[in-house]
């Protein structure tokens, strides 16, 4: 049973649910695809309207919101800043070119039922924590559900998606599955961290074995390291590192590779980006790909796991992403699914 109803709720991270609630999600996105599957419509939303702010190019998140919503009987208004005002935190305001976001948010509550904001990397000049505070100055003033659509630091749409794929592959009870979350190399230094923290963080509630491989120069947030080991203690897990990429695919169920950028040479720890050092330490890491010798090292019912876009060649090999070992795609369409129950939930 909830504990209280999400109608109303913002979604910004996903350490703001419960596991019952995030159950609650869950199964009500696979009914949702199930329902979708042999055409039986819901319109839940019949004329609601989702504001969707992209302060950042969009494949996957863009067109799974707005086909989303348009299933679900609503309207997505797709914004970018460059064609309407850009939102200001308080103290940044630049007269006639930008407005401030207490007044942006207050004017859209007016007009719709929910805002979705995605607003991360070059949009925020890396800083690490800008864009949630961004999302959370919207919510502050908002009156209608605010939806994170990707910040620097989390990215709840895609873990809901992640464990829903988990669950459609090896069931509700991840107990005993072990899923090795590796970095891998990539030519960019601009993949954001917040797949790899919500990866870890949505299996945690479902007690999923997780090892995360990566190059002694990089981590991830040690806040959210502790909440993953707190879930995983708490639901019948474990959680550990490893220096060595090929731990994250011995006798892996899931292995979910990819980059990410490294922490330490970015604001707030550098009073700017150093991505210069960052192509130099990467390079020194360029065997780490998830390929199929790796991929052999894990189960033979094993699946691979990507959030996309990938980097052929780089984070993957074509013989993976193309292979049947490769369950991406069911993944991508998940975001549609996991999102329409967010919206029809909260909204």
């Amino acid at each position: 049973m909830l504990t209280k109803s999400l109608k109303g709720r913002d979604f910004i991270s996903l350490r703001d649910f419960s596991k019952q609630e995030i159950i609650t999600i869950l199964e009500t996105a696979l009914t949702l695809k199930t329902d979708f599957a042999i055409d039986r419509k819901h319109k839940l939303l019949d004329g609601k309207t989702l504001f969707m702010l992209f302060f950042n190019p969009s494949t996957r998140t863009r067109n799974s919101f707005e086909s989303g919503i348009f299933q679900l009987g609503g309207h997505g208004n797709f914004l970018q800043p460059s064609t309407t005002r850009l939102p200001s935190l308080e103290g940044e305001d630049v007269p006639y070119q930008t407005e401030r976001i207490s007044d942006m948010a207050r004017t859209l509550s007016g007009m719709g039922d929910a805002i979705a904001i995605r607003v991360l990397g070059d949009a925020v000049n890396w800083d690490y924590d800008k864009g949630l505070r961004i999302i959370k100055e919207f919510a502050k003033w908002a009156t209608i559900p605010v939806i994170n659509m990707e910040d620097n630091i989390y990215h709840p749409c895609q873990g809901m998606a992640d464990v829903m794929t988990m669950w459609e592959l090896f069931g509700h009870d991840l107990r005993g599955l072990k899923l090795g979350v590796t970095w891998t190399y990539s030519g960019s230094t601009k993949k954001p961290i917040a797949p790899h923290h919500d990866v870890m963080y949505a299996a945690s509630f479902f007690g999923a074995n997780i090892i995360y491989a990566k190059p002694p120069e990089l981590r991830i947030d040690p806040e959210i390291e502790k909440a993953i080991k707190e879930n995983v203690e708490a639901n019948g897990g474990t959680y550990q590192t490893s220096g060595n990429i090929k731990d994250a695919f011995v006798d892996a169920d899931i292995v979910y590779g990819k980059n990410h950028v490294c922490l330490d040479l970015l604001p707030p720890f550098q009073k700017e980006p150093k991505f210069d050092e960052m192509a130099k330490l990467f390079d020194k890491y360029k065997d780490w790909i998830v390929n199929e010798e790796y991929m052999k090292l894990a189960k033979s019912q094993s699946k691979y796991m990507h959030c996309l876009p990938c980097e052929r060649g780089m984070e993957v090999t074509d013989e993976v992403m193309d292979g049947p070992q490769a369950a991406v795609w069911m993944e991508a369409e998940n975001r549609l699914h996991a999102q329409k129950a967010i919206m029809a939930l909260t909204m």
